[in-house]
């Protein structure tokens, strides 16, 4: 038996492959122009692909927000990255800094996510994830009289939350830099590290 009739050449696999990230871009970029809830249609036609090419890679819808959700994740490994300062106090506005500019690039993709997230386990799964990552990396390097006070660290993983800065973008209208600085203030004023208004 020739083996090409066991497994399909190395070309043809990176050409599945490569339709799979592209139908995975199209959903992608839809989602960043504002439609929360791209149709599989939609979706083939911004990726070059027939219909049932999209759903020869991904069996329904969940599963291409879960794809999605997934490659998104990636946003949030630059805050793994080690930090420049060797305080805690700096180290907290470097977080803050991270966590904020990922949040506004991620503005479009939260407001989908919100939206499936109670049909989607692969989303409710990964929001849950990522929670606990946060949280994991926020008493990574705060001191224990921080996080020993579960008021205050609870108090101070909620203003750090996406959550909290959707509110300030979208319902109160707040423009990234004033949104930045009230987070920034508020968070350093729980924590006991304020000083000059880092974002000033």
């Amino acid at each position: 038996m020739n083996p090409s009739d066991v497994m399909p050449p190395d070309g043809r696999r990176r050409r599945s492959q490569n339709s799979r990230n592209a139908i995975v871009a199209a959903m992608l970029e839809l989602v960043a122009e504002g439609q929360i809830t791209p149709s599989a249609e939609d979706v083939a036609s911004r990726a070059g692909v027939g219909l049932r090419t999209v759903f020869r890679h991904f069996t329904d819808m969940e599963s291409l927000y879960a794809a999605m959700t997934g490659r998104l994740a990636e946003h949030y490994e630059m805050w793994l990255i080690p930090f420049d300062s060797t305080e805690w106090q700096g180290q907290l506005v470097e977080a803050i800094e991270r966590r904020t500019a990922t949040y506004e690039r991620l503005l479009p993709f939260k407001r989908a996510g919100d939206a499936h997230r109670h049909m989607s386990p692969a989303i409710r799964a990964e929001h849950a994830r990522m929670l606990g990552v946060m949280r994991q990396r926020l008493r990574s390097f705060l001191p224990p009289a921080i996080t020993d006070d579960d008021m205050r660290f609870e108090t101070i993983d909620l203003m750090l939350s996406f959550e909290v800065w959707q509110r300030l973008r979208d319902e109160q209208g707040l423009s990234v830099d004033l949104a930045r600085r009230i987070v920034m203030r508020e968070v350093l004023r729980l924590a006991g590290a304020e000083g000059p208004d880092p974002a000033a």
